[in-house]
């Protein structure tokens, strides 16, 4: 055989190897990864499920279908570390036996309503007081103490998590049977969509969100990251934190976060807001109109390791929550205490106690009519 051909035959076969090579690392590239894992048996024995989505940048999304919870988001700071910046548990009766919500997914009604009651067509409901003498999350047994169904809807690109869940008429009180549904969506621009529609056969009230704690740091307290909030107004609350219908201005107080504040800069002022809440505990009035579409409602800085989240919602509202009542009680992921203000919750909504307020937006779902909700949690780095 001549020294052309054996040339040209190791050509031939290098460029196979290549080939096959670049044709193995574009479907590695182009794939998304959706895993599904055993992660335990609720009380009454069904089996739950912990769902891993992947993006081609290395960040991990951990959600279960109890209670539509996320579980983990692990994100790279600066220099690529990964690290996760939610808190949570590390097993499913943690989260069954939890009362501090973490990750999950909240309704019927996120936030309170006084008293326990509203009234809707002339016809009076009456919801447990789990919050003193209101109903907090959707009361005893919310939707983030339930199990969903879930079924994996992911593209080629996209790993994509949908939940169903069907709550029915007189379900903790609320009027109706809900159709329920969740979408969780990774992106490769590192962002984690959720999208919420439900439907309803008698008229109810619904305000839906998702009640995850965040810590860019990933250990250590919240007070050093650094908040902007797109809100020029709040509601201001009641001692039980009911709000009292009226739409304040932020100017001149501690609640304003128009511009970047360090977050632990004025928490502890002799404000009345501030001691009803023990920190910050309250809705912001977004100034953007959504329609429809997911308007920038948040941005979070931690500086130390250059870690940004934005929030991006149709929601008329954000409820900041500084984890407050955190009190080194709870125990999460590697037995780890989580102490006071070791995590902080930016839960889109609409605003707490709407049923008793026809001034505020209407969370009303007509029978026949469609509940959708948008919300997006973008990672970054500075």
């Amino acid at each position: 055989m001549g020294v052309k051909t054996k040339t040209g035959i190791v050509i031939f076969l290098m460029g196979l190897f290549l080939s096959s090579a670049w044709s193995r690392t574009e479907k590695v590239k182009n794939t998304s990864i959706l895993k599904k894992h055993a992660f335990g048996k609720t009380e009454d024995g069904k089996e739950a499920h912990l769902f891993v989505l992947t993006n081609k940048n290395g960040m991990e999304v951990s959600i279960t279908d109890f209670g539509g919870t996320v579980v983990s988001v692990k994100v790279p700071d600066r220099a690529g570390k990964l690290a996760d910046v939610v808190l949570g548990y590390d097993t499913l009766p943690e989260y069954a036996a939890g009362k501090a919500y973490f990750g999950g997914t909240i309704g019927r009604y996120a936030n309170r309503i006084a008293h326990g009651e509203f009234t809707l067509g002339g016809r009076k409901y009456t919801l447990a007081k789990n919050d003193g003498e209101n109903h907090l999350h959707g009361g005893i047994k919310g939707f983030n103490k339930v199990l969903w169904i879930a079924k994996d809807v992911s593209t080629k690109s996209v790993p994509s998590l949908h939940l169903s869940y069907l709550s029915k008429d007189g379900e903790e009180g609320y009027p109706g049977n809900l159709s329920a549904e969740v979408n969780f969506t990774l992106t490769d621009a590192n962002e984690l969509k959720i999208e919420y529609r439900a439907t309803t056969d008698q008229d109810t009230v619904i305000n839906l969100t998702n009640h995850s704690y965040f810590n860019l740091a990933g250990d250590g307290t919240i007070l050093e990251h650094q908040l902007q909030l797109t809100a020029s107004r709040f509601t201001p609350v009641n001692s039980t934190l009911i709000p009292t219908g009226e739409l304040r201005s932020v100017q001149g107080t501690p609640f304003d976060f128009r511009e970047s504040n360090v977050i632990g800069a004025r928490i502890n002022q002799d404000d009345e807001q501030l001691k009803f809440g023990k920190g910050y505990d309250h809705n912001w009035v977004l100034d953007a109109k959504a329609h429809g579409k997911p308007a920038l409602a948040a941005i979070v800085f931690e500086p130390k390791t250059g870690r940004v989240l934005e929030v991006w919602t149709t929601e008329p509202g954000i409820q900041f929550y500084s984890g407050n009542f955190l009190d080194g009680s709870i125990h999460g992921k590697g037995g780890r205490s989580h102490q006071l203000r070791s995590g902080f919750c930016l839960e889109t909504q609409n605003f707490p106690d709407s049923p008793h307020h026809p001034e505020f937006p209407s969370t009303v779902l007509h029978s026949g009519a469609k509940y959708n909700s948008a919300t997006v949690y973008k990672f970054s780095t500075r």
